[in-house]
Parts: structure tokens; C-alpha cells; sequence
């Protein structure tokens, strides 16, 4: 099986973090993986996006020129990657901080209000792991025990972030509907 995502947004919104978490769920699931970012020139509040690429085999090239999900959390992402996802591929937009705007009839839509649920957690900082949590649910055969140690690993120094975030994760993950 091989897959290639984007994750997207703005400094600040935990693009990389949220990148390396999957990047090692992926590895802790004896996957081969790829994890390219690419910052803006601001730190905080600049672009951001990270591709990910996960595969049963080596990667040979670890940047596509589409990809089969993007996660788009503001208005700029969405715009600036709305093409490069695969035809029948998927964009899970936060329709927080995008409009609602279908501009392709060959890919699935999936907005969420990511930062309002997150806000209702408790901590906006979540935003990225419930968007996290969709997206695990689309890919499927994903072991919640892989998901826990990702977190723990990569938030090893905020242990007070870790169950916050797995909480985050699994709004996400129930979000929607099987099928959806």
C-alpha cells in the first residue's frame, strides 16, 4: 500500500509536530516513510506544509506531484492545494478558518469545524490531532497502541499535552461516519 498526504496551514498550527506524529505511526506500523516540510519565510504565522509519504516498499521519490489527501487547516491552504490532490483523492478542510467552497467534483470534501472542537476541548493547540484523527479514520488499520506512542514519543517533553491530544485525536477519528 502506498499513500502521500500534505498537511498545511500557518505557523503556529503544529504543522510539523502533527507531520512527525503520523510520519511514526506510519513507522511504528513497519511502513517505509518520507517526510518533506517546507516552511515559509515568517516563523510564526508563515506557510507551512509537510508531504508524507508511506509505503510497504522503499520511496523512492519523497515529493509528488499530487497527492492522495491533503489537510488543509486555514484559507491559504486550501487555495494553494486544492490541485494537487489526486483525482478521487481527499481534502480535509477546517471550515473554521475556510470557507465552504467545492471547487472540484473529482475529489471528496470533508470540512470540519477543527479549531471550534478544539476549542471546546479546551486548547486550540489540539486542532491539528482532531484533523489527525479524520484523517486516521480515511486511511484505516491504524493501531490506537501506534497512535499513543507517536504522541508519547514526539510530545516527550509537554506530558501534559499527551492525553489532551489523544482525547483530540479520537473526536477526530469519530467524527465522521464510517463510509464518509
Amino acid at each position: 500500500m502506498n499513500k502521500s498526504l500534505l498537511i498545511s496551514g500557518a505557523g503556529g498550527q503544529g504543522i510539523v509536530s502533527i507531520s512527525t506524529i503520523i510520519a511514526n505511526i506510519f513507522m511504528l506500523s513497519g511502513k517505509f516513510v518520507s517526510l518533506c516540510p517546507c516552511y515559509g519565510a515568517e516563523m510564526r504565522g508563515g506557510a507551512v506544509n509537510c508531504e508524507i509519504n508511506m509505503s510497504d516498499s522503499e520511496i523512492l521519490c519523497p515529493q509528488n506531484d499530487e497527492v492522495d489527501f491533503v489537510v488543509a487547516l486555514n484559507q491559504t491552504s486550501f487555495d494553494k492545494f486544492i490541485n494537487k490532490v489526486k483525482e478521487n483523492g481527499t481534502i480535509i478542510v477546517n471550515s473554521s478558518l475556510a470557507k465552504i467552497n467545492k471547487t472540484r467534483d473529482d475529489i471528496k470534501y470533508i470540512f470540519a469545524p477543527l479549531t471550534q472542537e478544539a476549542l471546546k476541548l479546551g486548547n486550540i493547540k489540539t486542532t491539528n490531532s482532531i484533523a489527525l484523527g479524520i484523517l486516521s479514520k480515511l486511511l484505516g488499520n491504524l493501531s490506537i497502541d501506534n497512535v499513543k506512542k507517536a504522541y508519547e514519543k514526539i510530545l516527550k517533553d509537554k506530558k501534559e499535552l499527551i492525553q489532551k491530544n489523544i482525547e483530540a485525536y479520537l473526536l477526530g477519528y469519530n467524527y465522521i461516519q464510517e463510509g464518509n
